[in-house]
């Protein structure tokens, strides 16, 4: 009699069917607004038909003038324009400068003659009498120590200019750190250090009506605002053409060339158009 095979003993825990886990569900709210069109960061929104067709019209429009007299640039600006905003007006200048080189950096301001259209907020650090100077000139922010500590410990900025008289300099500069990466911190070559002998109301008011300071970039280039595009015709060119005087007298002495490569102007909503100065 043959003998019975014998079955293997199976153990619970193997007898027992493991519950494989399930995969949590997928934030597909979150994923889906990352990857919605027009949602992703660095993307412009999706621009329709009409819109594209719109600032195809206006590109097409500066390329076929190409390069015109200031007159001229400005009209077509206000031709072309498209916003329902007040846009501002900006000029470019692209400088035969060397960057890297220190004393070829181009910085200074110029008073425009008929301003920026703009409200201008002037902080000013002083004492003593001054204080009472720079407020009757229209300053909106005067103080010494007190503003110093405002800045440091609070990082308020609610302003666009900031002078200092040369007395206050020593104080000022521990702001640097936090004024110098956007272009507040107070220097004499940009005319916002106001040396004893000046006049401190007559600055406050420059600054107050429309004086704009302008620094290179790294690519040898200036920019300054110069205008809204409802002012005059006439007023933008007066602007603009004081603007570039004061670039071109800033010509550093060991500058070699062409000097002035280019000089354009340009609206918010509007591309830049080259101008013969």
């Amino acid at each position: 009699m043959a003998k019975s095979e014998k079955e293997p003993k199976v153990s619970e825990e193997a007898a027992t069917p493991v519950a494989t886990p399930k995969a949590a569900p997928a934030n597909t709210s979150s994923e889906s607004s990352g990857k919605r069109k027009g949602k992703q960061p660095g993307r412009p929104p999706h621009k329709g038909k009409k819109l594209k067709a719109q600032i195809a019209t206006i590109y097409a429009k500066v390329t076929k003038e190409g390069q015109v007299s200031l007159d001229k640039a400005i009209t077509i600006l206000k031709q072309v324009k498209r916003a329902k905003f007040d846009e501002s007006i900006e000029i470019h200048m692209s400088l035969g400068i060397d960057s890297a080189q220190s004393d070829q950096m181009i910085r200074g301001s110029v008073a425009l003659p008929h301003g920026v259209g703009k409200k201008v907020r002037v902080l000013v650090f002083c004492q003593g009498d001054n204080t009472a100077k720079a407020t009757a000139a229209g300053a909106d922010f005067v103080g010494e120590g007190d503003l110093i500590k405002k800045i440091q410990s609070e990082n308020w900025l609610d302003f666009d200019v900031v002078l200092a008289t040369q007395d206050m300099m020593g104080q000022v500069s521990r702001l640097g750190k936090v004024l110098g990466p956007r272009g507040l911190m107070p220097t004499p070559k940009a005319g916002t250090v106001i040396g004893s002998g000046q006049d401190i109301a007559a600055i406050v008011r420059e600054f107050k009506s429309g004086k704009v300071e302008y620094r290179s970039d790294k690519g040898g280039n200036v920019h300054a605002g110069i205008g809204k595009i409802s002012f005059d015709t006439d007023k933008i060119a007066s602007n603009a053409l004081a603007f570039v005087e004061q670039v071109r007298a800033s010509k550093p002495t060991g500058i070699r060339g062409n000097y002035i490569k280019s000089v354009t102007i340009s609206a918010t909503m509007c591309p830049g158009i080259p101008v013969t100065i």
